[in-house]
């Protein structure tokens, strides 16, 4: 068989980079559709992302309520649907719950659908698979599997992976697994797209085989992001290489540890004069000394990418 010809290799149904996009509110706390559409323009236009996922972990979804979720959808769709692929997170502990969601981000105009394995119940891997393929089965939207037991508390075995990689519609992972061979050995045996859900992984799963990733610290630093994978698919690998090390002060602040992602990507969108506002609660917004540390980060961050744009000199023969 012969490789297909870049130019006629097919988009990837979910994009290549995209952002985990927050979820801006007004200083009320309010969904602010103004500001999501200047946020995902800024993304898209500025930033180089040819995807966003809206309402994941990072956009705040167990706290924003259906309509919610539908006027960000269509707000974003409107803004940029035409040059980017939208995906909207569905996913929660209720399989009913779920598929009307499904269907509500159908309706409004999501290219995909982001399904988290269902929290807090903790259903075997039998009843994962049940709920995951009747959500798939309710729209005609590709869906991208998303697997982050560390929230949940339920990983997808590799078996499952397997298995629901038969069904026509669930066509992408998003990791969040941090397994990396149950990720090699199902990239090995399936045509599933692959997404780097953590940041710090975007290049070793990458060079695995996944399709792109799905970014948090995108939000403050696109085009750090973007040039990662750009430097790969380039054949730069050793530039990939500098630019995966380059991220990591920026990594480690925004999903280290100090706070959830989404309170270090809003502290830092607000730093940058860009649309984010408050978190809701149980979260609590950064304070001024994490703001200050996230601020050092990406300024450090940003350096050493500019460095890494410095080509390497060849060694001195002799």
């Amino acid at each position: 068989m012969h490789p297909v010809s870049p130019s006629r290799t097919p988009a990837p149904l979910f994009g290549r980079f995209a952002v985990a996009m927050v979820t801006p509110f007004t200083a009320d706390g309010a969904l602010d559709p103004d500001g999501a559409q200047r946020l995902a323009t800024h993304l898209v236009d500025e930033g180089g992302c040819d995807a966003l996922v809206l309402s994941g972990t990072t956009g705040e979804s167990p706290t924003t309520t259906d309509a919610e979720k539908e006027t960000l959808l269509r707000a974003v769709a409107e803004a940029v649907g035409d040059r980017a692929r939208i995906t909207a997170g569905v996913g929660t502990s209720d399989t009913r719950h779920t598929v009307a969601l499904a269907r509500d981000a159908e309706r409004a105009g999501a290219h995909g659908l982001l399904v988290v394995t269902p929290y807090y119940s903790r259903p075997t891997q039998e009843a994962v698979s049940h709920h995951l393929r009747t959500v798939a089965d309710a729209t005609g939207l590709p869906v991208m599997l998303y697997d982050i037991p560390g929230r949940t508390g339920t990983a997808l075995t590799a078996g499952t992976l397997l298995r629901l990689a038969a069904h026509p519609r669930i066509s992408a992972v998003k990791d969040c697994g941090y397994d990396l061979l149950k990720s090699a050995k199902v990239l090995a045996a399936t045509d599933l797209a692959y997404y780097a859900g953590c940041d710090e992984q975007i290049l070793p799963l990458r060079a695995l085989g996944a399709t792109g990733c799905i970014s948090t610290a995108g939000n403050a630093a696109p085009r750090a992001v973007r040039a990662l994978l750009d430097a790969y698919d380039a054949g730069d690998t050793a530039g990939a290489a500098r630019r995966q090390l380059a991220l990591i002060p920026l990594i480690e602040a925004v999903t280290g540890g100090e706070a959830p992602g989404t309170v270090t990507a809003k502290a830092l969108l607000q730093h940058l004069g860009l649309p984010a506002g408050p978190v809701r609660g149980p979260l609590l917004p950064a304070d001024a000394g994490l703001t200050s540390r996230l601020a050092d980060a990406l300024r450090t961050t940003l350096d050493r990418t500019a460095d890494a744009d410095t080509p390497v000199p060849a060694p001195v023969p002799g």
